[in-house]
C-alpha cells in the first residue's frame, strides 16, 4: 500500500500528478517496498535554496532533495524544486512531466537508501530511473 501525497507551493497550477505517482510507484515496486509513505512538495528557487542552505549547508537552488523518515514502513519526503526542473527539462529535450518523474523517482531511491557520490553509484542511479520511467518493474 502506497500513500503518496502532493504538496505544490508554487504559482505552476497544471501539474500532472497522476504520471508522477506512477513512476514513484514503479520505483517502490520494483525495488520490492510494499508500504510506503511519500511526500512530494514542488517549491520556487527561494523555498528549495533555503531548504539546501539550512539542511545541506549548500547555498544555492537545486532540483531534488529528500529526506528519509522511517525504514518500516518505508516514508520519506521529496522537496522538488520546479524552476530547476523546468530549465533541465528544456536541456534535456524531455517534457517537464518527464524530468519531475525522474526527480521523484530520483529521491525515492535516496529514500530507499541508494547513493549517488561516485560515478559508478550515479550511473546505476540513472539507470535505475531510466528502467522506472519506462515502467519496468522487473528485475
Amino acid at each position: 500500500m502506497y500513500k503518496i501525497d502532493f504538496t505544490n507551493t508554487t504559482e505552476q497550477s497544471r501539474l500532472q500528478y497522476k504520471k508522477i505517482r506512477r513512476a514513484v510507484e514503479n520505483a517502490l515496486k520494483g525495488e520490492k517496498i510494499n508500504e510506503a509513505e511519500i511526500s512530494i512538495v514542488f517549491m520556487n528557487n527561494d523555498d528549495i535554496r533555503d531548504i539546501n542552505k539550512r539542511y545541506l549547508k549548500h547555498n544555492w537552488e537545486t532540483d531534488v532533495i529528500s529526506f528519509p523518515l522511517e525504514e518500516n514502513p518505508l516514508s520519506g519526503e521529496i522537496y522538488i524544486g520546479l524552476e530547476v526542473a523546468r530549465e533541465q527539462a528544456k536541456e534535456y529535450n524531455v517534457s517537464l512531466t518527464n524530468e519531475l518523474s525522474r526527480l521523484a523517482i530520483h529521491g525515492v531511491l535516496h529514500i530507499i537508501g541508494y547513493d549517488d557520490a561516485t560515478d559508478i553509484e550515479r550511473n546505476n542511479m540513472t539507470k535505475l530511473e531510466n528502467k522506472y520511467l519506462e515502467g519496468d518493474t522487473s528485475e
